[in-house]
């Protein structure tokens, strides 16, 4: 394989994973993101992930982003909704690195689908934890701000994605590592104020 070649493969990867980790934040922003950079900028999506083009995705996922966005901003209605999504924003980071590598192999689909499904459970593990240690404060601003905050990583994330995807996948690996460094210190502190609060 030469270097243009390999340079193309780690494009479509950082595209697919970049892709997925976004999803893990803030899915619908980043399918209406994709779908639109397709439409108007020129963004040859690769594999079957054309499919978010469609004006009937973008439609639904602009709207679902606008519920979610209201949703987010609202303290233990966001902790719910992720809850719920965690069921949603996880398979679908599988199923959109998949899709990206629709035109390799099976056995690449398959392992892309598996590390698409790794990484948004990591983004949205880490968005997850965050915005419960958030809504252990009582004011509503931190929260709001934070969702903000979410809502242009998750839309950054994907432009980064789409026209910078070697870069993207850089950043995955690094986001991956510490989030998976960072877990157990986390949760250890969550339990000790809850044993705190309880006592």
């Amino acid at each position: 394989m030469d270097s243009t070649s390999v340079i193309g493969v780690l494009g479509t990867l950082g595209l697919a994973l970049g892709s997925s980790w976004a999803s893990g934040i803030n899915l619908y922003a980043m399918v209406a993101t994709l779908g639109l950079l397709g439409r108007f900028a020129g963004l040859d999506l690769p594999g079957d992930l054309g499919v978010v083009t469609d004006w009937w995705v973008i439609g639904i996922a602009a709207t679902l982003y606008l519920i979610e966005f209201v949703a987010d901003k609202v303290p233990i209605v966001d902790s719910v909704w992720d809850v719920v999504h965690t069921f949603v924003r996880v398979p679908a980071g599988a199923i959109v690195a998949a899709a990206a590598l629709g035109d390799f192999s099976p056995w690449v689909q398959v392992v892309a689908f598996l590390l698409g499904g790794g990484v948004a459970l990591t983004s949205h593990g880490a968005k997850a934890a965050t915005r419960v240690a958030a809504n252990m404060s009582p004011e509503p601003a931190s929260n709001i701000a934070l969702s903000l905050v979410e809502d242009v990583v998750a839309v950054g994330g994907t432009l980064l994605a789409a026209f910078l995807p070697i870069l993207m996948l850089g950043f995955v690996v690094v986001a991956v590592a510490a989030v998976l460094w960072l877990a157990p210190k986390i949760l250890r502190r969550l339990r000790g104020r809850r044993a705190a609060t309880s006592t």
